[in-house]
């Protein structure tokens, strides 16, 4: 089967490609804004695509005729989406339109990645069948792209992840494991937030859940996630034990004070046990996460 990876070069599409290279059954096409950042080069075709642009995914889906698209290209920066919101609508809703509208033409079947910021953080954690109440546009660019999604003539699945994390080929591009290790091991201090509460997703459980799927073209909703809950700050201060580095060097502090221009969910995290069920999905812990990220991260870092 042929599949097709949008966002290649973001931490989950980095992290679906050699999952979906290593199974013979598929044939990959990826696709990302740019060149290739990958750092795997061989037994897949990669081709920069604009799918804002008018046309562009028809095209693309012209010329390989995927059977199995999964698309994990997004405007994911919450701050930035809320400061740009042309920009976000463009990318999560546009792209995700022209993409649906060129798959239908050649009946492909669309994996969908989505986010637990579609809901307000009043009842978490939540399961797929609670309703949606996004409170920054972020959110709100995603709930739209699902409708697009749900209203097609497809056969699709979504999938909502918490706070992933994980490492990418990109020395540019930090994440919560290495921003901590990284400031910690220069004796810098830092402040977290102990007022938000999530079930954080280690990048290669998201990858394999998204596999999962896709080899059974299951439809409708499913949530994949770690399954423990957990505050940023409680995050960092098992990233500095793990590190053997000085606790006392991170501070609590409220979301309140950061004045951060869109607003987040207080308690949000995913009830997994319907994957669970359906796919055996079984996520790393907290703990195995940061040994996996360790064993990852360039000893130059």
């Amino acid at each position: 089967m042929n599949v097709l990876i949008t966002g290649s070069n973001g931490l989950l599409g980095q992290h679906l490609l050699p999952i979906f290279l290593q199974d013979k059954n598929y044939s990959v096409v990826a696709t990302g804004r740019g060149p290739n950042r990958s750092p795997l080069h061989d037994n897949y075709i990669y081709e920069p695509a604009n799918l804002r642009a008018p046309g562009t995914a028809q095209q693309l889906l012209d010329k390989y005729k995927p059977d199995i698209i999964i698309h994990a290209a997004a405007m994911t920066q919450v701050d930035e989406c809320e400061k740009n919101k042309d920009a976000c609508w463009d990318m999560n809703v546009g792209a995700t339109r022209n993409l649906v509208q060129a798959a239908e033409k050649i009946n492909a079947y669309l994996l969908f990645l989505s986010t637990d910021f579609i809901f307000d953080g009043l009842n978490g954690p939540y399961t797929e069948e609670d309703p949606a109440n996004p409170i920054n546009y972020y959110g709100t660019s995603k709930v739209a792209a699902e409708r697009i999604v749900q209203n097609s003539k497809l056969a699709w699945a979504i999938v909502r992840t918490v706070l992933v994390y994980g490492v990418v080929a990109d020395p540019q591009r930090s994440n919560m494991i290495t921003w901590v290790k990284n400031n910690l091991q220069q004796n810098k201090k830092i402040k977290v937030v102990d007022d938000q509460w999530r079930t954080p997703t280690l990048c290669l459980d998201l990858a394999k859940g998204c596999k999962m799927i896709a080899d059974k073209k299951a439809t409708g909703i499913f949530n994949i996630s770690g399954k423990e809950t957990l505050t940023p700050y409680d995050m960092a201060i098992k990233t500095a034990d793990f590190f053997n580095l000085d606790i006392n060097m991170i501070e609590k502090i409220s979301s309140k004070s950061l004045a951060q221009p869109a607003a987040r969910p207080a308690k949000t995290g995913l009830i997994i046990e319907k994957a669970e069920k359906e796919f055996n999905y079984a996520p790393h812990t907290f703990a195995e996460g940061l040994e996996i990220v360790a064993a990852a991260i360039p000893a130059s870092r």
